[in-house]
């Protein structure tokens, strides 16, 4: 089914960097080879600038999420919304969009984890580096890099885009191959036997602790006092530790403390000054802590950039207060000059030049100035040219129009102030949101026939049918029961859909997924109207072709007589179905899809491409939803999923049946 909505409040989490060891990557390699095989790439996603999610499809099993990031790789339930940009989106999804993965693998037993990517007779290499401040690398299948997240250039290394890449060296044993002879060195060191194992075979100190726990040995003494057996001892409950995490024998636990937060595969140390939570698998834990980090991490990074941008407009707005302020004083100031120039008409001042006005002036803030032969009249830095010759009248209407000019340009500023507080606002309230919550949505695990075309007819029986090839062939193999009726439509190009359980007399039933079977053909995208489809009984389609003859992939050989139903329209429904908590996208005829479901569009041939209506249904959904957060919740590719191959138009929307129940 589809995702639901979770909110988490950051106020209750601890932000932490957990780092993961070489053995417990090799477990996660293993884990992700076995579930990911015959997976290709159907969209990548950039969730912070150092982090994203791989969406990996399977024509016969349910979808995958892949998180990547600098601190590791593990596979989620958890749907996190693009939270900082991510410069190799493009990279990647031009390089590894409809690839296949063909191969995970770790480095020896280092913190290196490559993944190949296989299509279009191309082959490419994601590369992780889980330590330090992390990297990830594409290379091409020769090793040289393509795009990287950092460069280096460091004494031993050096990796840029161009260059061919080069891991770094090794600073120990590989713990996946090591022996009790490789052991024995350490009674040649004078080192404390749990340092020298932890730093001898890269174990983080919870493991190295563990191994000596198991031993019975203090770990405090030195290597050159252990004996032989002491060490065969250490070589087996290093053997035992590795293997259980390796392998996948984990009884996982979340523990945390004021601090930090850490997942453990197998108990490791005390638990009794901590807070410790039991979790169904190692994976799943990994999934929880390192999505909890991404999200504060995400949190923390809109908080900063949204305080940094609150504080410029907060120091914008101050300095445009202050700008109207002062245009303001300076038109007053040029104002009363002028003022005092007319009042000096009545004490019998006519001309400029007359030897009362310098000491006038003055009283006012102001002087008679020349520059580059300029007659001026200074008032408070501001320059008006004057015209000695003309009348004291004249030059103080001169000031007086400055004095408007000036106030004029008030009106401008208050109108960039005005946007300068919406904004500020805007940014306020976006900062309110970053600090309480962010919503992200949990992965459900989908019903099974989710994988192919589905609805649920207007009488509840349960049609599934094809998307390409390889689903048609997987329909008819997999999920034909004795009492289903098959149906095809009258052209190349058809999907074959099955109506499970349905009783003949069902006529509605029968007619939807006949009108479905054609819809989702051929039909659609070539606008094909007044098409027939058939349905056949199961024992009438035949699984192998006739002797001597060539079927391709998804086609089968049908005998015996042929049900016909005419199908004079071609419209579809897209609706938002519900079971239980869960939402999700259904796509059928009308009358099926008004029944079934909240609310609906119908949509006809010809318009638009399918990326660009499913964002218009997907508007329609939220004018309709009285919970948008459960529409939001939805991905576009849900929405493009459930369209015919084709370019759309809308014609219709409403509310279905199911929501009137609801209410």
């Amino acid at each position: 089914m589809g995702p639901i909505i979770v909110r988490v409040y950051f106020g209750v989490m601890t932000q932490f960097i957990m780092t993961l060891a070489g053995i417990e990557i090799c477990y996660l390699v293993n884990e992700i080879t076995s579930r990911t095989k015959d997976y290709y790439v159907s969209n990548i996603y950039g969730i912070t600038r150092n982090s994203l999610l791989f969406k990996l499809h399977h024509p016969e099993k349910p979808d995958i999420l892949l998180m990547f990031s600098t601190f590791g790789l593990w596979i989620t339930n958890v749907k996190i919304n693009q939270m900082e940009d991510n410069r190799l989106v493009k990279r990647l999804r031009n390089d590894l969009l409809r690839a296949r993965i063909t191969d995970v693998k770790q480095i020896d037993s280092e913190r290196i984890v490559q993944i190949t990517f296989t299509g279009f007779n191309q082959e490419f290499v994601l590369i992780g580096e889980f330590f330090g401040d992390g990297n990830i690398i594409l290379c091409n299948k020769e090793m040289k890099i393509l795009s990287l997240f950092h460069s280096i250039d460091v004494r031993h290394r050096k990796l840029g885009v161009g260059l061919m890449y080069v891991a770094p060296p090794s600073n120990g044993l590989n713990i996946l191959k090591v022996t009790q002879k490789d052991l024995e060195e350490i009674r040649s060191t004078s080192t404390a036997t749990i340092r020298w194992i932890g730093r001898t075979l890269g174990l983080p100190s919870k493991y190295a602790e563990e191994i000596m726990k198991i031993s019975k040995i203090d770990g405090h003494r030195l290597g050159n006092t252990l004996s032989s057996n002491e060490i065969a001892t250490i070589y087996q409950a290093t053997k035992e530790t590795i293997e259980k995490v390796v392998n996948g024998i984990h009884d996982a636990y979340i523990v945390r403390d004021d601090k930090s937060a850490d997942v453990q595969p197998i108990p490791l140390g005390d638990f009794s000054q901590k807070n410790v939570s039991k979790v169904s698998s190692f994976m799943e834990g990994l999934d929880l802590l390192f999505s909890e980090n991404l999200l504060e991490q995400g949190k923390t990074t809109q908080s900063d950039t949204v305080s940094q941008k609150i504080t410029e407009l907060e120091h914008k707005l101050e300095e445009q207060n202050k700008a109207i302020l002062l245009v303001k004083q300076r038109a007053e100031s040029i104002s009363k000059v002028a003022k005092a120039l007319l009042d000096s008409v009545s004490i019998g001042v006519t001309l400029i030049d007359d030897l009362r006005i310098p000491s006038l002036l003055q009283e006012h803030g102001s002087s008679l100035i020349r520059e580059s032969g300029i007659p001026m009249i200074n008032v408070n830095s501001d320059k008006i040219k004057i015209n000695p010759q003309a009348s004291i009248q004249a030059i103080a209407s001169v000031l007086y129009n400055e004095s408007k000019r000036q106030l004029r340009a008030i009106d401008t500023i208050k109108i960039e102030k005005t946007k300068t507080e919406k904004n500020l606002e805007i940014f306020r309230k976006q900062a309110t949101i970053a600090q309480n919550s962010i919503v992200f949505a949990i992965q459900k695990k989908k019903e099974w026939y989710e994988r192919y075309r589905w609805f649920f007819t207007s009488d509840g029986f349960l049609a599934i049918g094809g998307r390409d090839a390889s689903s048609n062939s997987s329909v008819i193999r997999k999920h034909l029961g004795k009492n289903d009726k098959v149906f095809h439509a009258e052209i190349v190009g058809s999907p074959f859909f099955i109506l499970k359980d349905g009783a003949e007399d069902i006529a509605s039933s029968v007619t939807e997924v006949a009108q479905a079977t054609v819809c989702f053909s051929r039909a659609w995208r070539e606008g094909m109207y007044g098409l027939n489809a058939y349905w056949v009984k199961p024992d009438q389609v035949k699984m192998a072709a006739p002797t001597g003859q060539f079927l391709a992939k998804g086609a089968f050989p049908i005998e015996g007589t042929r049900n016909f139903i005419q199908v004079s329209n071609l419209q579809l429904a897209i609706g938002l179905y519900q079971k239980g908590d869960n939402y999700t996208i259904m796509a059928g005829p009308i009358s099926a899809v008004k029944i079934q479901c909240l609310f609906y569009v119908v949509i006809e041939p010809s318009g638009i491409e399918m990326t660009e209506l499913a964002k218009k249904i997907r508007v329609e959904f939220l004018k309709l939803a009285e919970n948008q957060d459960v529409v939001r919740a939805l991905n576009i590719d849900d929405f493009i999923r459930a369209l015919p191959a084709g370019n759309s138009h809308i014609v219709e929307s409403g509310i279905g049946q199911k929501f009137s129940e609801d209410m």
